[in-house]
């Protein structure tokens, strides 16, 4: 998945406005303009597109943990220069204050299934023994769950 999919899946499934994605990126101290978030919002296709970078992408997960779970005390985390899927999810999961079994729950509402031990092995280090990387398929399936479970179709 590319981070511009990510970003408009989490648009529709969280139902911001344009203006709500420039106060959530606000939220990690970082300033955007609404053309900028129209612009990363756009189709793959259209010539108007603008590719979302990956500290980008981290800096709206930031600003989304902040402006739900509030901003925590000290200075605020660096974003990330580089992604992974492990990383997304764990952001999501801790803006969206899911447990495990929650998170479980969202992923059978996408027809996907998954043991607790596989989902434990992707929220660890990457050092750990027991550390799996999070493939494509299952960040999909959990937003298209989140999605089923925040915006059921009428």
């Amino acid at each position: 998945m590319n981070n511009n999919d990510i970003l408009r899946r989490l648009r529709y499934t969280l139902d911001l406005s344009d203006a709500a994605m420039v106060a959530t990126f606000a939220a990690a101290d970082h300033a955007v303009s609404q053309q900028q978030v129209v612009n990363w919002l756009r189709k793959d296709d259209d010539s108007a597109a603008v590719a979302l970078h990956d500290r980008e992408l981290a800096l709206f997960l930031n600003g989304l943990i902040n402006s739900r779970r509030g901003r925590r005390d000290g200075p605020q985390p660096e974003p990330e220069q580089r992604l992974s899927n492990n990383m997304i999810f764990m952001k999501l999961k801790i803006a969206l204050n899911l447990t495990s079994d929650d998170i479980l729950q969202i992923l059978q509402e996408a027809s996907f299934c998954l043991s607790p031990h596989e989902l434990s092995a992707f929220f660890r280090k990457p050092g750990n023994k027991h550390y799996r990387e999070c493939k494509d398929q299952v960040l999909r399936n959990f937003l298209l769950g989140l999605q089923r479970r925040l915006r059921p179709s009428p």
